[in-house]
Formats: C-alpha cells, sequence, structure tokens
C-alpha cells in the first residue's frame, strides 16, 4: 500500500504550513521581532529577520525538531552487551546529549525501551528556572497528559525514566514516587542559554519533519528605511509639538507632564529592550499613540485641578482633588485601550502582533508615568517652594 500523489502532496502542504507557525513561535514568541516567514515553493520557506546579531543561535533553533519523549530505561541488558548484538526486541540504543545541553551523570548512551509512554505533544508550558542554583526546564501537561504521565510514574516507581529530545537522552532520573500533579523538572548539566532554548523549544512544539537549511544571507538594513525613517521623523516632530503644546498652554506644570512623558518613553523603550524587540515601523506608531495617551492623562488632571480652583477650593484641596477625580475617566481609557491590545495579540501575528505589545507596554508605563511621577514632581514643588498660587489658570 502506498498514499496516492494527491494525499502526499496534501500532507507535505500541511507539513509546511505547520512548520511555519512552529517557526514563527520559535523566533518570535513576544511578536515584537516582527519577522517575515511564508512559504516559497512547494517545500521550502524563507524566513527574515531584522536585526540579528547571532544567526547562528537562530540557525540552531530552526534546525531542532525538538520532539520530547518520555521513555522507559531497559535494565535487562547494559549497553555494551547491547552493542554486541544482545539488544532486546522493542529496546535501542540512544546517546546523551551533549555536555551543557542537558546530558547528565556523565553516560554516553542508554538502553532505552522504544514504546513512547507520554508524548511532548501533551505539553502546554515549559519554562526555564532553577533548582539548587542549577538551570533547569520546568514543565506542565495537559489533562490528558497528566494521566497517562501520572499512570506511568505510578507503575514504575524505582524504575529510570527516559527524558529524550531528538533521540538523545537529556536525563534519565529514577522514580522515586508517583508524579501525579501534571508537572515536573527537566534537570541536566544546562547552561543559563540552554535551558532557555529548550524552554522556548517545547512551548513551541515540534516540528513535523526535520528541517534543513539550505541558504543563508546577510542584507543591508536599506530595505524599508525610508519607512522606518519617516515614520522616526513624524513621531519625534509629534512629540516635540506635544511638548511646546504643554508648555505654552499649562507652563511649569507643562514641564512636569513634559518630565513625564520622557520617563514614560525611557520605561517603554527599556521594556522592549528587555523583550529582545525590533523595533520596526509598527512598533513606532505603538510608542508614538502611547506618548499621545500619556499627555492626554495629564491633560485631563490638570484640567480637572483649574476647575477645583475656580470653585474656591484651596490649593492643596484642589490638587488632591484633581488627582483623585480624573483618575477613574483615566483608568478606564487606559484599561478599554489595553483590552484592545490583548485582542491584537491574541487574534494578530506579525506587525500586528508587534504593535499590540507595544500599544499595551505603553498603556502600562504612560499609566504609572502620568499619575505618579507627575504627582511627585509637583507634591515636590510645593513642598520646596510653598507657593500662593498654581500657574494653571
Amino acid at each position: 500500500m502506498k498514499f496516492s500523489q494527491q494525499a502526499t502532496q496534501s500532507r507535505r502542504q500541511q507539513a509546511v504550513d505547520q512548520s511555519i507557525e512552529i517557526i514563527r513561535r520559535r523566533i518570535d514568541e513576544t511578536g515584537t521581532k516582527e519577522p517575515t516567514i511564508q512559504r516559497e515553493g512547494q517545500d521550502r520557506i524563507l524566513v527574515q529577520l531584522p536585526g540579528v546579531d547571532n544567526p547562528e543561535h537562530v540557525k540552531a533553533l530552526l534546525g531542532r525538531t525538538a520532539k520530547l519523549t518520555f521513555q522507559l530505561v531497559d535494565q535487562s541488558v547494559s549497553v555494551e552487551d547491547a552493542r554486541r548484538g544482545r539488544l532486546p526486541p522493542g529496546s535501542e540504543i540512544l546517546p546523551a546529549a551533549d555536555e551543557g545541553h542537558g546530558r547528565s551523570s556523565g553516560a554516553g548512551a542508554y538502553v532505552v525501551k522504544k514504546r513512547v509512554m507520554v508524548g511532548g505533544d501533551t505539553l502546554t508550558d515549559a519554562q526555564a528556572t532553577f533548582q539548587n542554583n542549577e538551570p533547569v526546564v520546568s514543565f506542565k501537561f495537559d489533562s490528558v497528559g497528566a494521566k497517562r504521565f501520572g499512570d506511568v510514574t505510578r507503575e514504575n516507581v524505582g524504575k529510570p525514566f527516559a527524558i529524550v529530545l531528538d533521540n538523545k537522552v537529556i536525563s534519565a532520573p529514577v522514580i522515586r514516587e508517583p508524579i501525579l500533579g501534571g508537572s515536573g523538572i527537566i534537570s541536566g548539566s544546562f547552561t543559563v542559554q540552554s535551558a532557555s532554548d529548550l524552554a522556548l523549544l517545547l512551548r513551541a512544539g515540534a516540528l513535523p519533519a526535520p528541517i534543513q537549511i539550505l541558504e543563508e544571507r546577510s542584507v543591508g538594513a536599506e530595505l524599508g528605511a525610508d519607512s522606518i525613517h519617516a515614520g522616526t521623523v513624524a513621531s519625534i516632530v509629534g512629540v516635540v509639538l506635544v511638548i511646546i503644546f504643554m508648555v505654552l498652554f499649562y507652563g511649569l506644570f507643562g514641564i512636569f507632564a513634559d518630565v513625564a512623558l520622557f520617563f514614560n518613553l525611557c520605561l517603554m523603550l527599556g521594556a522592549l529592550s528587555l523583550l529582545g524587540a525590533t523595533l520596526t515601523l509598527p512598533g513606532i506608531a505603538g510608542i508614538a499613540l502611547t506618548m499621545g495617551m500619556a499627555v492626554d492623562a495629564n491633560v485631563l488632571i490638570y484640567e480637572r485641578i483649574k476647575e477645583e480652583l475656580r470653585s474656591g477650593r484651596t490649593i492643596l484641596s484642589s490638587l488632591e482633588a484633581g488627582f483623585t477625580r480624573a483618575f477613574g475617566t483615566i483608568l478606564d481609557s487606559h484599561v478599554t485601550t489595553l483590552v484592545a491590545g490583548i485582542l491584537l495579540y491574541w487574534l494578530g501575528s506579525g506587525p500586528v502582533k508587534g504593535f499590540a505589545v507595544t500599544l499595551s507596554i505603553g498603556v502600562l508605563t504612560s499609566l504609572f508615568s502620568a499619575i505618579l511621577v507627575t504627582r511627585l514632581q509637583i507634591v515636590t514643588w510645593l513642598r520646596r517652594y510653598k507657593p500662593k498660587v498654581i500657574p494653571l489658570t
């Protein structure tokens, strides 16, 4: 029996489509790097990554199938005897993983049973963490995987359990007791980087077929440079106009708002840097939008303070009432924008996802800077100079 040509072609197309999505999750999990990933021909995938500093690391992430399995170690025969031709039926010899990628106990190979007890396709999460000051990878199963994992560990207490990644044994710990919580830890001779890479690969899922890198090119930043330049210039001009507007309309308090605006920008860029984001046109648009939101919050506060002053309140009570009563409106507008950003991130991909990340970060940082940073400056100014009149009216 064999598949028809149409069935084979359909299966190949499904594998390519699935590989594209898995590759996207591997190299752009947070949606901030904004790669171009598309089909090229029948069985090729084109990947374009802006701002890559370490292409070898990216190729290593793309080239690994990342098929994780849990298999029992066959203790009925030693590795040496198995290599002499005494390998039991239903078992196989698998090498240990390389040092720095999870190899444990110094073993060079293991005899494991071919039957897969639990597969990595039932994992729902994996994170790099530390245990006893050593990098490890924690994992969590879905309900089906948790039940299967619990049953296997319950029935094989006292036996070694091989954790296999791409036909290499990462570790083979002895099952001390049933593991019924649906989660566990993969330990071994990990480095921090290899533990993070493994967690990322497990979260993204295994490729349906091995990938061979056929060609690699490095090009300059000219592609799209005009658009990026225009977007950057437009954003800078917009921010400068906003700064001038705030100073002209609110004087000293406008300067306070501008300082908070600069603080907000620093927070946003710091958060994006932590995520390893590439600043592209959608990201610049998200930053420009959140700059406007940050100033809008200050405008609401200042206008509320002016109303309180006109009603005859004292300076301190006007400031307190202005911040307190404007906070509800500011919070509502920021929450609704954050919900929109979350939906864009959840439903979108590529540039849309990158814009959503930048927007969501900006919403949080602008709320912090507009309320706390601005208020701190005003309170400090009041305590130091004790003014009789607020320069707002």
